[in-house]
């Protein structure tokens, strides 16, 4: 029989040095704590992974902790209620972890200030007692040859910390995180690993770097939108900017402004939900994502943005016109949602109401308005205002009557696709701003449907106006000051400080 040998146990473990707590009356000094203790703590996993690969020794563990910021209120005194984050809604003692505190840095400044404003108090840095996982340790693009993990002997896991999905879930964004005795309450929506986790899974879905995204994101399920985007910002870059600095496309590909040729290499073949990132200097311009088809991308691609924690996010595309009096074109300005995706059932129950928000929904209309020229009542002609239902049958008309197509008749419905509901709905549950904006491109309830040649005229005409009314009502949003776009109506009872 082989003799079966096994490896030796672990002697113990290795770490760097204890990081003592630091109180800051500072923001920006507060943030800059945070990176240099991540940046130490990342690279010692780094470090010691490379050391392990060239024969260093397998007795030992090695472990690093995600940085952790921590604040504690004593009082219940009032802050200003009209914004909607920025303060603790009891006093007591509230921590997050840390991740990539570079990328979020204009995010993390502006939360702190906020807070050291309202509530008079520090902030604390120190490391938490969450180890961070080797795979979220390396810098991004980094390529581990598989000849040296082999070297390694002993299992990974053996050796490091590796992604622990147990404590990666969205309790404390869906509002069903219980506090344990004697633990501090959630200052943030996140915690580092389940962003560590998104920002990996956003480039894998959409062939891009986190750090590209903007804080305006569009959402299309049609290329023939991605077409048109693309071209209007190759051809601003070219001409001067007007504002935007640099696109963005799958891939890393840069146009700089002032730039006719891109930098950097496409990749072979397109992602499943490519991204491109029309982008302004601190992340104010807009990222537009082609998520295809069905509710399951949309879910997907919103899991993960959400932890960028963007200003808003919007749903342009196409959809069935439900009634009779639309006309192939019009524009739907959705105001409610009946959601038959039932993506999200188990995260946000149903009876769960999805409110306009009306700094969107004013945003939106008026850009209708300014690119259309029409107005007032006039602007009736051309945009209906109502329920948007979004289902998870593609071929819905064909089920009996009594089904789907009576329950559209019930909500009052006047479009249907199979997107819209599932982005508002998350865009509610992570406390982003969110809106539709839809247009009709078929009514098959009526049986018109468009031949051929009309969708190709069709999709010429009213994909490029309807662009132009996206990117107008996002730079509507931009000008707006973001403590009145992110609406208190997106705020639970006990909510954490961080937006």
């Amino acid at each position: 029989m082989e003799k079966r040998i096994y490896p030796q146990a672990i002697e113990s473990v290795v770490m760097p040095e204890p990081f003592g707590k630091q109180d800051f009356h500072d923001a920006r000094k507060a943030v800059a704590a945070l990176q240099a203790l991540y940046d130490r703590n990342t690279k010692f996993l780094r470090d010691s992974f490379a050391a392990l690969a060239a024969g260093g020794d397998e007795s030992k563990r090695y472990r690093a902790f995600y940085p952790q910021i921590g604040v504690t209120t004593t009082s219940f005194s009032q802050v200003d209620s009209r914004q909607a984050y920025g303060h603790m809604p009891t006093p007591g003692h509230f921590a997050t972890t840390i991740t990539q505190p570079q990328l979020f840095e204009n995010y993390l400044i502006e939360q702190l200030r906020l807070i050291m404003r309202n509530h008079g108090v520090t902030v604390t840095v120190s490391e938490s007692t969450t180890p961070i996982p080797l795979h979220f340790a390396f810098l991004e693009g980094t390529y581990v040859d598989g000849a040296a993990a082999e070297r390694i002997k002993r299992p990974i896991r053996d050796l490091f910390d590796v992604p622990d999905l147990d404590g990666t879930d969205d309790q404390i964004a869906n509002g069903t995180f219980e506090v344990a005795f004697g633990e501090p309450r959630p200052l943030a929506p996140f915690t580092a690993q389940r962003i560590d986790y998104s920002l990996h899974r956003m480039t894998h879905y959409t062939a891009t770097s986190p750090q590209h995204f903007q804080n305006f994101v569009l959402f299309t399920n049609y290329q023939f939108y991605i077409d048109e985007f693309v071209a209007r910002a190759r051809e601003l870059m070219a001409n001067g900017g007007s504002g935007y600095v640099e696109f963005v496309e799958p891939g890393n590909v840069v146009t700089r402004n002032g730039a006719t040729v891109a930098e950097g290499t496409p990749p072979a073949r397109l992602p499943q939900m490519p991204a491109y990132h029309l982008k302004k200097p601190g992340h104010g311009g807009i990222t537009m994502v082609n998520i295809g088809v069905g509710p399951s991308n949309a879910k997907t691609i919103t899991d993960h943005i959400a932890v960028l924690r963007p200003h808003a996010w919007v749903m342009l595309g196409h959809c069935a016109g439900l009634r009779n009096t639309q006309a192939l074109g019009d524009y739907v300005l959705a105001h409610a949602y009946v959601r038959e995706d039932h993506v999200l059932d188990d995260d946000l129950p149903v009876w769960v109401p999805i409110p306009p928000l009306a700094e969107i929904q004013v945003a939106l209309q008026e850009a209708v308005a300014e690119v259309t020229g029409l107005s007032g009542y006039d602007l009736k002609r051309i945009m209906r205002t109502g329920t948007v239902a979004t289902i998870d049958n593609r071929n819905w008309e064909l089920r009996d009557q009594r089904g789907p197509v009576q329950r559209l008749s019930q909500s009052r419905a006047i479009a249907l696709d199979m997107e819209s509901a599932t982005i508002a709905a998350n865009g509610f549950r992570f406390r982003v701003p969110y809106g539709t904006l839809l247009c009709v491109s078929d009514k098959p309830l009526h049986g018109e449907l468009k031949l051929p040649g009309m969708a190709t005229e069709f999709y010429k005409r009213q994909v490029a106006q309807h662009l132009t009314i996206g990117i107008k009502a996002m730079e509507k949003l931009a000008e707006m000051p973001m403590e009145r776009l992110h609406s208190r109506k997106l705020r639970s009872f006990s909510e954490t400080a961080f937006q």
